[in-house]
């Protein structure tokens, strides 16, 4: 008789960039040889895609169970306007589902994400360890161990710092107001939430880090020290890329249109499944396109409503006819393709007309450009991205700024500048070049004997043995 396979449970936050990232690492644990279980608090950030997503995983990887546990009777009033604070009291208020879930079946170790470091009172409780994934890389992990030191020697807050550099271990100086929007005014209700996580993770048994060690080694050098959890970096981590899962919701017609281009002609741009732009700006991106003469695929979003209590609600499918110049479609049929809301990201990035990157620096974004060597143009929108940007264009040297994203508009002179100079320069050139090293610096760490895989493999023997 084999012996019972090692159950792993999988806790991410809610937001699409998380789910799809923790389960990349669950169908890589699975692969393994562990149980792995992903369980999600209802209701997720509904960006139109979560369920669909959901369904099509659990049908193409039956080995990998979803729980789904029921969303707490109401949530607190918050005074803050950051949906993080709404996803902090989602998560804290799941506490009790969640232990009564752990309860049933006890794993050998859970996995949370950064903004579920309330489960860590569940896991130290019953004697579970617990780890956390990392979905960003190893600089934002420096900063936000380093954060609570740097919170006790200023009394300011980091807007008001303004573009005053702040100075963590192993990254390149960062202008204060490029730290997370939600952690940018010290009196908001959700700064103390990011104060209060950042405290919480050295109480994991380890970080695991959806980075490679010769991406960023400078931050892994600088959280690689005796006094923190140890961290194995197992990236690039980035969504399957076959073609037949990148056939629905229209994704077909995106590859379709990419296979009748010449090489390296298309610039993609996309900008994550919440990333939102206002009527304005999308004008100014169609008049910059149209006058840069360049081949172009974007994914367009209806803009923002405005109204917070549509957070975990789908999006409106956008109008383009409205939304975008009078005849911008008809001018540009054949040379550019929008299309709305979707697109399958990896795919398109993988494949060979793309050859330049206008994202929002999200970090799954990021790697799946690298692993795929597309040269990107950084613009900044949320979350971690501002600090992803610096990161990028000052010390991995991979991307080039979209000048006046941190302003209140992008101009159309901007974008065709950038597009241009990313598809005809020499500096598109150079940039381009170095991708392509980053590319193979990439599969060397993934393959048999690279740092990613051995770390893998030495995280997955620490759960076999339920340390």
């Amino acid at each position: 008789m084999s012996a019972k396979p090692t159950t792993v449970v999988l806790y991410p936050s809610p937001g699409m960039g998380h789910l799809v990232s923790m389960f990349e690492l669950a169908k890589l644990l699975d692969r393994h040889g562990l149980s792995v279980t992903v369980i999600i608090v209802e209701p997720h950030y509904n960006t139109g895609s979560t369920a669909a997503f959901i369904a099509r995983s659990s049908a193409s990887n039956p080995s990998v169970s979803f729980r789904v546990l029921p969303r707490p009777d109401s949530l607190p009033h918050n005074p803050s306007r950051h949906h993080e604070a709404h996803a902090f009291d989602l998560l804290r208020l799941s506490n009790p589902e969640l232990r009564r879930f752990l309860l049933e079946s006890p794993p050998s170790a859970l996995v949370l994400d950064y903004f579920c470091g309330n489960a860590l009172d569940v896991s130290a409780e019953l004697r579970i360890p617990a780890y956390y994934f990392f979905t960003s890389g190893a600089g934002v992990l420096s900063a936000f161990l380093h954060f609570p030191d740097l919170h006790s020697r200023t009394a300011a807050s980091f807007r008001e710092m303004g573009s005053s550099p702040l100075h963590f271990p192993g990254i390149p100086p960062l202008p204060a107001d490029h730290m997370p929007v939600p952690m940018l005014d010290r009196d908001d209700p959700v700064y103390e939430s990011f104060l209060y996580f950042s405290k919480r993770l050295k109480e994991a048994e380890g970080y695991i880090i959806n980075t490679f060690e010769d991406l960023e080694p400078r931050a892994v050098a600088a959280i690689s020290d005796a006094a923190l959890p140890p961290n194995y970096c197992i990236g690039p981590l980035i969504q399957s890329r076959d073609r037949e899962s990148s056939s629905s919701r229209g994704g077909s017609e995106c590859l379709a249109w990419l296979d009748a281009q010449p090489k390296r002609s298309v610039v993609f741009l996309c900008f994550g499944s919440i990333g939102l732009f206002s009527s304005e700006q999308l004008k100014e991106m169609a008049v910059g396109l149209e006058r840069s003469g360049q081949r172009f695929l974007w994914v367009v979003r209806s803009p923002p409503s405005g109204d917070s209590d549509k957070l975990f609600e789908a999006p409106r499918e956008p109008d383009l006819e409205r939304i975008l110049p009078e005849g911008f479609l008809e001018r540009t049929e054949g040379r550019g393709l929008v299309v709305k809301s979707w697109a399958p990201q990896a795919a398109v990035l993988e494949h060979g007309s793309v050859g330049g990157f206008v994202t929002h620096c999200g970090w799954n974004s990021t790697l799946e450009a690298i692993a795929s060597g597309v040269p990107m143009v950084a613009w900044p929108m949320y979350a971690e991205q501002w600090m992803n940007k610096v990161f990028l264009v000052e010390e991995m040297k991979l991307a080039v700024p979209m000048e006046g994203y941190d302003k209140d508009m992008v101009t159309a002179e901007e974008v065709e500048r950038k597009v241009r100079w990313l598809m005809e320069s020499e500096g598109g050139v150079e940039l381009r070049a170095r991708t392509e090293r980053a590319k193979e610096r990439a599969a060397a760490s993934l393959a048999e004997g690279g740092k990613s895989k051995v770390a893998l493999l030495e995280v997955v023997e620490r759960m076999k043995r339920g340390i």
